[in-house]
């Protein structure tokens, strides 16, 4: 009978695939120099994961955004904007920079035909889409098309996401990501008409 597995090393070594993906890229990664990376063997990795798809796509799942703390007690759409202001244009932790990465890169990987992380990439597309549009709707029930501004804001701003980790120009995308947010989500005054 297999030992069972320790969860304590497993979550290690997840930890450890995403930055070695964070320095090394996914393209070209090989389970050897993964695991000399991470101090085991190719078999222990396997033992852990099954394959190596199976344990990029385990990593990955570690990397999902808390979208429930995302918009953990938001009440209007005043405090929906700031909020997105505050996680995507200021937030620049050297883990934030690295799972915004990891997770660009699979995005890009799985536009590939067959792609192994098609399902995945699929899946974190809708999870933000969904939720940003669900909250919309609650906050403002009368918002036209809710989705179509959920889609545009994730979208953009993934793509604003790109565009900064590919320049470093913080300053310029994190400008552009407020406007777009602004313009997404207008100030309580701006949305309501004048007498």
């Amino acid at each position: 009978m297999p030992r069972p597995l320790d969860q304590a090393r497993r979550a290690a070594l997840l930890a450890g695939v995403i930055a070695y993906i964070g320095d090394h890229g996914l393209i070209e990664l090989s389970l050897r120099p993964l695991a000399d990376y991470l101090g085991t063997s190719s078999r222990m990795l396997i033992h852990y994961f099954g394959s190596k798809e199976q344990m990029l796509i385990a990593a990955l799942e570690t990397q999902r955004p808390d979208i429930a703390g995302l918009f953990a007690g938001v009440t209007d759409i005043d405090m929906l904007r700031r909020r997105m202001i505050e996680s995507f244009c200021v937030n620049t932790t050297s883990d934030w920079v690295t799972s915004t990465g990891v997770l660009l890169q699979v995005l890009g990987v799985s536009t590939v035909p067959a792609s192994p992380f098609s399902d995945y990439a699929n899946d974190a597309v809708h999870i933000l889409v969904d939720a940003l549009t669900e909250v919309l709707q609650t906050l403002d029930p009368h918002m036209p098309d809710p989705i179509s501004t959920a889609t545009l804001l994730i979208s953009g701003i993934r793509g604003l996401l790109q565009d900064r980790l590919v320049t470093g120009d913080t300053t310029r995308v994190s400008k552009a990501a407020r406007l777009l947010i602004n313009q997404c989500l207008p100030a309580a005054n701006a949305r309501t008409p004048g007498p």
